[in-house]
């Protein structure tokens, strides 16, 4: 017994020895502060690109970075990108989504550098890291042609996405006209939402601009949303309407509902293979 526990010690340290991390790259600078990511580069790399959602509640920091759940990602040969973005309060949603569509340009732009084909981007995250993937997914796109920096020329488009549990419509909650625009159910998250969310009409007009549902068409990135149908936080109704929303138009999207879990369930990780396989399924070679 305890010699099969030392060979399990010694594989475990093997397969983390695999996989090469190189911390804090600078994807972007504002206000003075630095914009990172981390790269995780398995053994045997497949080309494609998974940028990962490090964010909570639309607040990010190194130290939420997860290697072990990535890990899935990793043993298909995929190289990871885990962004941390500007948190909230000091950044709102609008704000933190140009981080991430400068994260995609920046690899994209550096492709080459990172081992990693352009053509062959995946996202994914959950619950504000979910919200993100799917803008992603619904409004990456090409870059100012007459840029100044010529990262920001590059398209921040994706190819692929799947993620657990993302806010797909805030003026529409958990019902129709339900408004949560860091009001309501959300309004422990009113930081994240701004000035505009002190009003009807301010919550009206953000709404709109950060709501990926209403981006959705026909040519969206093939998305694959898991999600609890017991969660008290975003409700299993945001990932039905998006689903209806993408049958009207005939986008390609997938729901997996989990029976009776709640905003996060034990052994996501394990969930982690599934989407390896979607983005395998999607990204091909």
């Amino acid at each position: 017994m305890k010699r099969i526990l030392f060979l399990l010690f010694v594989f475990s340290l093997a397969t983390q020895a695999a996989v090469k991390r190189t911390e804090d790259v600078i994807y972007g600078r504002k206000f003075g502060t630095a914009l990172t990511l981390d790269v995780f580069t398995p053994d045997k790399p497949n080309g494609a690109a998974i940028f990962y959602m490090v964010s909570g509640g639309f607040f990010s920091e190194h130290s939420h970075i997860n290697p072990p759940f990535y890990q899935p990602l990793l043993d298909h040969g995929y190289t990871v990108f885990a962004v941390v973005h500007g948190s909230q309060p000091k950044f709102i949603v609008p704000e933190i989504e140009e981080d991430i569509h400068r994260a995609i340009r920046f690899v994209r732009h550096n492709a080459a550098k990172f081992g990693v084909d352009p053509k062959r981007f995946g996202i994914s995250g959950g619950s504000a890291g979910g919200h993100l993937s799917l803008t992603m997914g619904t409004q990456g796109g090409p870059g100012k042609a007459d840029a100044k920096d010529p990262i920001d020329r590059e398209s921040s488009a994706v190819q692929c996405v799947a993620c657990f549990y993302p806010p797909t419509d805030f003026l529409n909650w958990s019902g129709a006209g339900d408004d949560a625009v860091g009001y309501g159910t959300t309004i422990k998250f009113q930081p994240a939402f701004g000035s505009e969310a002190l009003t009807a009409e301010g919550r009206q007009r953000l709404g709109k601009m950060i709501s990926p549902i209403l981006f959705v068409t026909s040519n969206m990135a093939p998305t694959l949303v898991m999600h609890g149908d017991s969660d008290k936080m975003v409700p299993i109704y945001q990932a039905k309407v998006f689903e209806k929303k993408c049958q009207k138009v005939h986008a390609p999207y997938k729901l997996i509902i989990k029976p009776g879990a709640d905003h996060g369930w034990p052994g996501m990780e394990k969930d982690m293979e599934v989407f390896a396989q979607w983005f395998d399924e999607h990204l091909g070679k």
